[in-house]
């Protein structure tokens, strides 16, 4: 049984990265998933709070979440983490080493803060485990 750790945010509910995990589901039926949304800063007029980071990181997860797990994805659990995508991925490995493989979803070079930040290397370098990156179409 597989392992994977998803991390994505505003690509959480895209169809490319659910046609991504329906392919590593369909390859071995009893993987699991958990689903990681970082906390990223919601802005606003009069700015934001560490509090409705993590709530909008939540809801995103649960509207995925109910996307996936209705297209044969099973969910393990929906976690949010740090704002950075590197370190609440660091921090899941280092309460949880026993993933098979992260999954990434950011959109296009170009749109992605996470791409300008070079999350993709970033994780290589920092996780023992293949990084597979999805890339999502702007909506």
């Amino acid at each position: 049984m597989a392992r994977f750790l998803v991390v994505a945010h505003q690509t959480a509910d895209s169809p490319e990265l659910s046609a991504v995990l329906r392919q590593f589901a369909d390859g071995d039926p009893t993987a699991s998933f958990v689903l990681l949304v970082p906390a990223t800063p919601v802005q606003h007029v009069r700015g934001w709070t560490e509090g409705e980071a993590a709530a909008v990181a939540l809801e995103a997860g649960e509207k995925a979440g109910k996307r996936l797990e209705g297209q044969g994805v099973k969910l393990e659990a929906i976690r949010v983490g740090d704002q950075d995508p590197v370190e609440a991925a660091a921090d899941e490995w280092n309460e949880h080493p026993d993933y098979d493989r992260l999954i990434l979803s950011t959109f296009a070079k170009g749109t992605s803060r996470w791409l300008r930040g070079n999350a993709v290397t970033r994780l290589e370098k920092r996780l023992p485990i293949p990084v597979t990156h999805v890339v999502s179409a702007d909506r």
